[in-house]
């Protein structure tokens, strides 16, 4: 390589000490204003720039960079430029052993190249050297070390000197690379961090789509697609939405799932419940107060809209909002601005309302306490969440991943339900909805002792008893001959009815099994 040939100049051996070399005490004069630009700034951007500045004053050069290499990425990139613009910085990206700069990186050597249009290896990944100017340009480039490890590197450009030896060049460059190595180390780290964080970021973000996105709103039945479709068409936009439906029906995941699948994704999602702050303070909550604006505002307090500024906010059981909290939240609604309590500054917020209800809002306004303007004006665009009985295909669905769920979270190894249990959830109504059958999946899977989750792990209200009823309230003994009936049932069904099969399974003698097949009704059923 050039690099390598370069002819090396020997200068004879000094019989004057008195005369120094011509360009030492320019040489001196840079390396002690460079450190002086060190020691003065606490900002190694700036620092790193204005030492190319002063190579370039004292050097003569037409350009500088230094680059630095991210370890963890192996990519080597511009960190702080002499003499070219934005455009031609971001385009000087390289990997290690590529070009003259990952040479350096690579080899830990200097590398000085007398004319760059006559070496293959300078790649002018920036573009800043025209093409006709290549004959006149000189490049020499040297690594940036701590210790033995290479952490970036100094690369300039000269016009080419027939009679300039660019050995000098490297010698004096390579004491400045010593001398700044600690501010690049310092810079390097730094842009690893950030670059870390933001890979931090975006894998939040990811996660948080993912958990929230549509798709894992648990449901496959006609109604949800609906309900699927419309979220889609919503998510989109900035509108107002009001979901409707029972307690338990998953109205805080549709309205994650809104959120995450729109525009504003990256902006914050507050959730409000409006039922659980008291009436004296959500007015507070909602708009902040001042400091002294009462008695125990000991400091100003920013209000859940301002906090959700740029994102959506997420008022939950919004029938529950006192009356006189509504009328200010309206004009929110209308205006997107408030005061807060105490204050006379107006506050401008850009924010998507969400919110959610399982009391039924007409009947609240005729009997006055909920405001007919208010409501008209949150029922933009209102979506039904429809209750678990109405989706009756996605029972065993739901319950199966709960059982997932639940089984990694309390380390067992849930593999399937039984017939039995499926039977038994099919037939529940659901009172409580996704959030009931939920809690009821968790109880199960604690006290499933296999792989199997059987009927009497459910809940008693769900286990069916000899006579097909629940052994809700049932007597010791009843609940325990439903809970045997069960299990040879389940047997029953899994050894495809096979009487001695059930019966060493179970550890009976087929006598005994035949006896427990009569009792319980079996035989003529499942058997």
């Amino acid at each position: 390589m050039t690099g390598n040939t370069a002819k090396k100049h020997h200068n004879p051996p000094n019989d004057h000490p008195q005369h120094e070399h011509p360009h030492a005490q320019s040489e001196m004069h840079l390396v002690y204003d460079i450190c002086t630009v060190l020691s003065e700034s606490s900002d190694m951007s700036r620092a790193l720039s204005a030492v190319l500045g002063e190579i370039a004053r004292h050097l003569d050069c037409l350009r500088g960079t230094i680059t630095i290499l991210n370890r963890a990425t192996g990519e080597i990139a511009i960190e702080e430029a002499y003499g070219l613009d934005e455009s031609e910085v971001a385009r000087g990206i390289y990997l290690v052993g590529e070009g003259v700069t990952g040479r350096v990186i690579d080899t830990g050597e200097p590398v000085a190249v007398p004319r760059i249009a006559e070496e293959p290896l300078f790649l002018d990944r920036t573009g800043a050297r025209k093409a006709q100017d290549k004959r006149d340009i000189s490049f020499v480039c040297v690594p940036i070390k701590i210790d033995s490890d290479v952490i970036g590197a100094i690369g300039v450009d000269r016009r080419f000197q027939a009679d300039c030896d660019l050995q000098d060049l490297v010698r004096v460059l390579t004491v400045i690379a010593s001398t700044i190595s600690l501010a690049v180390r310092l810079r390097q780290e730094n842009q690893e961090e950030i670059l870390n964080l933001r890979e931090e970021n975006r894998r939040l973000h990811a996660e948080l789509h993912t958990k929230y996105k549509p798709e894992n709103v648990i449901g496959n039945s006609k109604i949800m697609r609906d309900l699927y479709r419309q979220m889609e068409q919503v998510s989109a936009t900035n509108a107002t939405v009001l979901l409707l439906g029972e307690s338990g029906v998953g109205k805080e995941k549709i309205a994650h799932a809104i959120h995450y699948g729109s525009p504003r994704a990256g902006k914050p999602f507050i959730k409000v419940n409006c039922a659980a702050i008291p009436e004296s303070l959500i007015e507070s909550e909602l708009f902040g107060h001042e400091k002294g604006a009462f008695t125990d505002a000991t400091s100003l307090r920013r209000g859940r809209f301002e906090m959700a500024d740029c994102g959506t906010i997420f008022l939950d059981e919004i029938g529950e909002m006192p009356l006189g909290a509504q009328s200010k939240f309206l004009r929110v609604l209308q205006e997107r601005e408030f005061e807060r309590i105490g204050g006379s500054e107006t506050i401008k917020v850009n924010v998507r309302i969400i919110a959610a209800t399982n009391r039924d809002l007409p009947a609240l306004i005729q009997a006055g306490r909920f405001r007919e303007d208010l409501y008209y004006r949150l029922a933009v665009f209102p979506l039904v969440v429809p209750p678990l009985r109405e989706r009756r295909t996605d029972i065993i669905l739901l319950a199966n991943h709960f059982a997932e769920k639940f089984s990694r979270e309390h380390g067992k190894d849930i593999r399937r339900l039984s017939p039995p249990a499926v039977r038994s959830l099919m037939a529940h109504d659901w009172p409580g909805n996704v959030r009931e059958l939920e809690n009821c999946m968790e109880r199960a899977v604690i006290l499933a002792t296999g792989e199997t989750v059987h009927a009497h792990h459910l809940p008693p209200n769900l286990q069916p008893s000899a006579s097909g009823e629940s052994v809700g309230g049932a007597s010791l003994t009843a609940t325990l001959e439903a809970i045997e009936r069960e299990i040879i049932r389940e047997a029953l069904e899994e050894t495809g009815g096979n009487i001695a099969k059930t019966a060493e399974r179970l550890g009976m003698t087929e006598r005994v099994m035949g006896l427990r097949i009569s009792k319980y009704g079996l035989k003529n059923k499942e058997a």
